[in-house]
């Protein structure tokens, strides 16, 4: 199974930077895509005519028009699909999607997930540590079957200095907060998730899957790793390879952010 998650920073920029011939030429078997920033009527009409038409598409848009949206692109139908996290609030926010598709063992339940950056000491941060108590609480749940589950998205977390190259200037700010930080490390102590990506790949620094669009930030490297995909312990065993599809020169960038590859040793039906 070969799982991509990438927050595409509005699916029609996207599509025109020429970012879903990049996911077609990937051969995929699940996409999970953050930030859409369309209708699910607009969604599907551009992967139709960026060459994902054959695909089964699953997606819950934002309450305001232009913003969130997430979804999960699978090739065989959906065994079940909920934007359901639990809390009322977060119901309809365009921030949670779970797609169940059939593999081997038992359902396999792919995540796509948005958490907004927040503010420091405002009720936006407030907001978003609300939202990860919900997002724990959830991968808590669907953790005690001892099944296959993996959370993908952007988390708007660097976990450790190791995910951010200035780390020292983004100290107390959004982000790189200890409180943030806390949120993963209870998926991975208590809930027993791995970070499959810093798995694979070991120590930082990066790499990055985040710059901003300013500036030198891509071409120094100057760059967040905020993107992940959390998978449940049994799940996890089976990953094999992770990849970060950075752009090779800026002029080529697609997203702000570079879409996060990672192959598992699972067949899905």
């Amino acid at each position: 199974m070969r799982l991509i998650s990438a927050n595409v920073n509005g699916i029609r920029a996207a599509a025109r930077r020429g970012g879903l011939g990049w996911l077609v030429d990937q051969h995929a078997d699940v996409i999970a895509l953050q930030e859409v920033r369309a209708s699910d009527d607009q969604l599907r009409d551009v992967l139709t005519q960026g060459g994902l038409d054959a695909w089964h598409v699953s997606s819950t848009q934002g309450r305001t028009k232009g913003h969130a949206g997430v979804a999960v692109l699978t090739r065989q139908p959906p065994l079940r699909v909920s934007s359901d996290i639990g809390p009322a609030e977060f119901t309809d926010a365009g921030r949670w999607l779970e797609v169940d598709v059939r593999g081997p063992d038992g359902p396999v339940t792919v995540i796509s997930a948005y958490v907004h950056t927040g503010e420091s000491l405002t009720p936006k941060q407030d907001e978003k540590f609300r939202f990860l108590d919900a997002v724990g609480s959830r991968l808590a749940r669907l953790g005690e079957d001892n099944g296959y589950a993996v959370l993908t998205g952007d988390l708007n977390i660097c976990h450790s200095a190791h995910d951010l190259k200035n780390w020292k200037g983004n100290t107390g700010k959004s982000g790189f907060l200890p409180q943030e930080q806390a949120h993963l490390d209870r998926w991975i102590r208590e809930h027993g998730y791995v970070d499959v990506h810093r798995t694979l790949h070991g120590p930082g620094p990066g790499p990055y899957t985040w710059w901003s669009w300013r500036g030198k930030a891509f071409d120094n490297d100057a760059g967040w790793r905020i993107d992940y995909q959390f998978a449940s312990a049994p799940l996890a065993k089976l990953a094999t390879r992770a990849e970060v599809g950075r752009a090779a020169a800026y002029a080529e960038r697609w997203s702000d952010h570079a879409p996060l590859m990672i192959d598992y040793d699972l067949t899905l039906d």
